[in-house]
C-alpha cells in the first residue's frame, strides 16, 4: 500500500510524554524569592501610599493618620485660573482700573472707535501682549450667548476683599456706608447688574457669601459694564455672621422682601450706615438672614407683577436710598 503524500499522515506512532527542560531554566528562577507584598512595591498604589505615610510620620504627623497632603479633589489647571472679559466698555474699564491683564485679543478688521483706540493705547503703555484673532475664536472665548464686540481681555481671578476691611475703609473716609449683600443669588448676570447699580447710585461695596452664590466671572464682568473694576466685592465666610458683626458696628441691615413690614418710600434709615440684603428670585431671603435684619422692606409694585428680578430690586432700593440721602444734605 502506498504511503499517503500528506506530511505526517503515515506517522501513526503515539506521542509520548513531553520532555522537560532538564533544569536549563532553573538558573533564571534562582534568587527571585517569594512575590513581594503590594505595599513593598514602590510602583504599586499601596507602595506609594505607604511611602507617603512614612514621609508624613517623619515630618511629625501621627502614625495611622491620613496625610493632609493627600487631596482627592482635582485641582484646576493653571490655564483655568484666568477669566475672559469681553465687550468694549468692560475691557476698557478693566484696563483703566489697572487690572493686571495678561493678554488683549482684537478681532481681525475690527472697527476702530474711540474705545478700541484707548484700549490699544493703554495696553501698549503697559506692555500687555495684543493678539489679533478671528471672530470665531473670539466667539469661542466669549462663550454661548456672549457678546465681545471684537475685543476680549484675559485677566487673573477676581481678588475679593474682606468685609471688615471694606467697612473700615469706607468709615475711615468719613462716608456713610451703603452696601449690598446677596443671599442666595446664583446668576452672575444678576451679580454684574447689582455691581453696576451699586456704582451708579453711590454704593460702596457688594458682599457675597462664600457658598451658594454667584462669583465675579466673565459673565458678571460683562454685565457690570466695567463697574467691577471700581466697586469692591467682599467675600463673607458666613453671611449671617458678617451681618451680625456689621450690626455691632452701627450698620443697619435692611432685607428686601415683597411681604416686608416697611414700604421703601417710608424708609427712615436711609441716612444711616446701611447694608441692603437681596434674596434669590425664587426663595427670597433665607430664614437666618431674615431674623438678622433690622427691617424687612418691601417695594410697592402692581398686583399683576408677582416679583422683581434681584438686580432690579437692588437698583430700585439703591436709587431710593441715594435720593433720600441727597435730599437730606
Amino acid at each position: 500500500m502506498a504511503k499517503p503524500n500528506r506530511p505526517g499522515a503515515g506517522n501513526s506512532k503515539k506521542k509520548g510524554a513531553t520532555k522537560g527542560t532538564g533544569g536549563n531554566g532553573r538558573k533564571a528562577l534562582e534568587g527571585k524569592g517569594p512575590t513581594p507584598r503590594a505595599e513593598d512595591r514602590s510602583w504599586h498604589v499601596a507602595g506609594k501610599r505607604k511611602a507617603a505615610q512614612e514621609r508624613f510620620v517623619a515630618a511629625g504627623g501621627k502614625s495611622g493618620a491620613r496625610p493632609q497632603s493627600i487631596n482627592r479633589t482635582p485641582r484646576a489647571k493653571a490655564a483655568d485660573d484666568t477669566e475672559t472679559v469681553t465687550g468694549r466698555n468692560s475691557v476698557l474699564e478693566a484696563l483703566r482700573a489697572r487690572i493686571p491683564a495678561t493678554a488683549l485679543y482684537i478681532a481681525q478688521r475690527v472697527e476702530m472707535d474711540d474705545r478700541v483706540k484707548e484700549t490699544l493705547s493703554i495696553a501698549s503703555h503697559r506692555d500687555i501682549p495684543v493678539l489679533e484673532v478671528t471672530r470665531p475664536e473670539l466667539d469661542r472665548m466669549a462663550g454661548p450667548g456672549g457678546v465681545h464686540q471684537g475685543i476680549a481681555l484675559k485677566v487673573p481671578p477676581y481678588a475679593y476683599a474682606h468685609p471688615q476691611d471694606v467697612l473700615e475703609l469706607v468709615s475711615g473716609r468719613g462716608q456713610t456706608p451703603l452696601f449690598v449683600a446677596l443671599d442666595g443669588v446664583t446668576d452672575p448676570r444678576n451679580l454684574g447688574a447689582i455691581i453696576r447699580s451699586t456704582a451708579a447710585f453711590g454704593g460702596h461695596a457688594v458682599l457675597l457669601p462664600q457658598r451658594r452664590s454667584a462669583s465675579v466671572n466673565s459673565a458678571a464682568w460683562k454685565t457690570s459694564a466695567g463697574a467691577a473694576a471700581r466697586i469692591p466685592v467682599a467675600l463673607a465666610a458666613n453671611l449671617t455672621t458678617t451681618l451680625k458683626e456689621f450690626k455691632k458696628q452701627g450698620v443697619f441691615v435692611l432685607g428686601l422682601d415683597g411681604d416686608g413690614d416697611v414700604s421703601l418710600p417710608a424708609l427712615e434709615l436711609a441716612d444711616r450706615p446701611v447694608v441692603i440684603v437681596v434674596g434669590s428670585e425664587g426663595k427670597g431671603l433665607s430664614r437666618l438672614v431674615t431674623e438678622t435684619c433690622d427691617q424687612v422692606v418691601s417695594i410697592p409694585i402692581e398686583a399683576a407683577t408677582e416679583s422683581l428680578n434681584a438686580g432690579i430690586a437692588a437698583s430700585v432700593a439703591l436709587y431710593q436710598i441715594s435720593t433720600l440721602r441727597a435730599a437730606q444734605r
